[in-house]
């Protein structure tokens, strides 16, 4: 049975703390059926994850990246602002007056609310020709 220590993966983890939590995050992926990167030679997934994270055939950067990844709660996306979006003009619009310059319609949301609540749902209207 090969013998794993600590001294044997520090060169890769300097901090030992975090070397346990890097291989005991391994040693649950591969319970949870992860294909392993070396032999198995009869070891336990603890000693199996040491052995892999000592021969580099896992990066200790990227089990790290997973780890931090799977104790987040809440994921913030980053989404693009909303951009104003110039109104369409017909060419008789961009003809006349302003200098040039072109208007953007700006609505607040009370605004459209106010709209969609004037709206007529198209299975109530009376235009069925009844």
């Amino acid at each position: 049975m090969a013998r794993v220590t600590v001294e044997d993966c520090i060169d890769k983890v300097e901090n030992r703390f975090e070397l346990v939590l890097v291989a005991s995050h391994r040693a649950r992926m591969i319970s949870s059926g992860q294909q392993i990167t070396i032999d198995r030679d009869n070891d336990k997934n603890p000693v199996v994850a040491l052995r892999e994270i000592a021969d580099a055939t896992q990066a200790p950067e990227d089990l790290k990246e997973d780890l931090i990844h799977s104790l987040q709660k809440h994921v913030e996306v980053d989404e693009p602002e909303a951009e104003v979006v110039p109104a369409l003009t017909t060419s008789s619009d961009m003809s006349g007056g302003d200098n040039g310059e072109i208007q953007f319609d700006r609505m607040t949301e009370e605004d459209l609310l106010r709209g969609l609540e004037g709206l007529v749902p198209p299975a109530e209207t009376d235009d069925d020709g009844e």
